[in-house]
């Protein structure tokens, strides 16, 4: 089955030649000297004050990667133009797999987290040169579309929004012009005197919303209004796969943490957490004043996708790697983000997981940066093997409980 999406044009010959210049496991030392800041539990969590960017996928960078993915895998893996963002920078999809499930992957939705572009990356290789038993039944069971940076102009600025002003909102929305500007859009972002939005507040359950000037300005438990390009084009994406097959299975939100929190209670108690998973924000008992409208939403089904990852890092690093040291994302009973995509798609059906790496890009040096990436690439690479065996549909999501939490900043995903 081929994939056409509304604005789509295809990649190969497209985008110049060039060598990618990121591996997924860089080993090495870091240059900078360390800043050293005190974990909430046991230990310090170093940190530097000028990291390495040598091994973070530019987005120039990340349309030769796909290229070549997408030649080398000859045909298994196809790569599609998708969009484009505010400033004409390229978001691609990558599609592998005929299966009849089908898990859309997203990352770097915030620019300057970024470990979830070098998994993709990584995971797209495999399962387009792989032959191996496991790599056969993910091809053959799942189709995966990874979208690997749907805010490159953020992450060439290194920051968390994307960069797009309120004139410039007015004028793709007509409709808009005089109206108060959107809750989540600032004039600033990350020290940088440029306008942009949290793009992960930019979306809305009712898929063919239009914006009107009386939603205006918003309110962060509400549903936000598809105004910029990307979140646009992560809809459309949405939309083209569910007019495909049905139903998209899953959506996974790949984001960034805090670098130095640390799990409490259960066997790793104390240890800083390498990656954290979560199922929609959506308000108390679980999302029920959302049942009536969106009689869809299962929330059980979002935790035994996410139980899947988590068993999955566990099982394969043991207990007492780094790397296992898994738990749950804040996630208080009233905690409620309509606007953002995983709890837009939840409530048309789909189950939705937030991975949440430990420190953001500018955090650590290459090593452990390679250790992260690779705990978000076997992570995924859990799912997919669970969505294609089947054995997610026979979790049990309450056991998603039994994983440790930690406290947070709510603000942050």
């Amino acid at each position: 089955m081929k994939f056409h999406p509304r604005t789509s044009r295809r990649l190969f010959g497209a985008v110049g030649a060039g060598a990618l210049l990121c591996t997924l496991l860089v080993a090495g030392p870091a240059t900078a000297a360390p800043q050293v800041a005190k974990a909430s539990g046991e230990g310090t969590c170093k940190l530097f004050d000028n990291p390495s960017f040598s091994g973070w996928t530019s987005h120039a960078e990340l349309g030769s990667a796909l290229e070549r993915i997408e030649r080398t895998s000859k045909g298994k893996v196809e790569v599609d133009v998708v969009g484009q963002t505010q400033q004409g920078r390229d978001i691609y999809t990558a599609r592998v797999g005929t299966g009849d499930r089908v898990l859309l992957v997203q990352s770097a939705i915030h620019g300057n987290e970024r470990t979830g572009t070098e998994a993709l990356l990584g995971i797209l290789k495999k399962l387009g040169s792989s032959n191996d038993p496991a790599t056969r039944r993910a091809l053959e069971n799942v189709t995966l579309v990874a979208m690997p940076m749907v805010n490159p102009d953020g992450g060439e600025l290194n920051r968390r929004a994307n960069v797009i002003s309120w004139d410039e909102i007015e004028e793709r929305h007509p409709q808009l012009e005089g109206s108060p500007r959107a809750w989540y859009h600032s004039l600033r972002g990350d020290g940088i005197e440029l306008p942009g939005f949290d793009l992960n507040r930019d979306f809305n359950a009712d898929l063919d919303y239009v914006p009107q000037p009386e939603d205006l300005p918003g309110d962060p438990r509400d549903a936000g209004f598809f105004l910029s390009p990307e979140s646009q084009t992560i809809r459309d994406v949405y939309v083209d796969l569910r007019e495909e097959f049905g139903e998209v299975d899953a959506v996974v939100d790949l984001h960034h943490m805090g670098p130095c929190n640390s799990l409490t209670g259960g066997a790793q108690d104390g240890k800083q957490i390498s990656v954290a998973l979560d199922y929609p924000p959506l308000g108390v008992n679980d999302g029920a004043a959302y049942q009536q409208q969106w009689p869809l939403l299962d929330q059980d089904k979002s935790r035994r996708y996410a139980l899947a990852v988590a068993d999955g890092i566990r099982d394969s690093y043991g207990s007492q790697s780094p790397l296992a040291a898994v738990g749950r994302y804040f996630h208080p009973e009233d905690r409620e983000y309509a606007g953002q995509g995983r709890s837009a798609f939840a409530l048309n059906g789909s189950a939705t997981v937030l991975f949440e790496v430990r420190g953001q890009s500018d955090d650590f040096g290459q090593k452990m940066k390679g250790m992260l990436v690779q705990s978000v690439q076997t992570g995924l690479e859990s799912l997919i093997d669970s969505m294609a065996t089947g054995e997610v549909d026979t979790l049990n999501g309450d056991d998603f409980f039994a994983y440790p939490d930690y406290g947070w900043d709510t603000s942050q995903d």
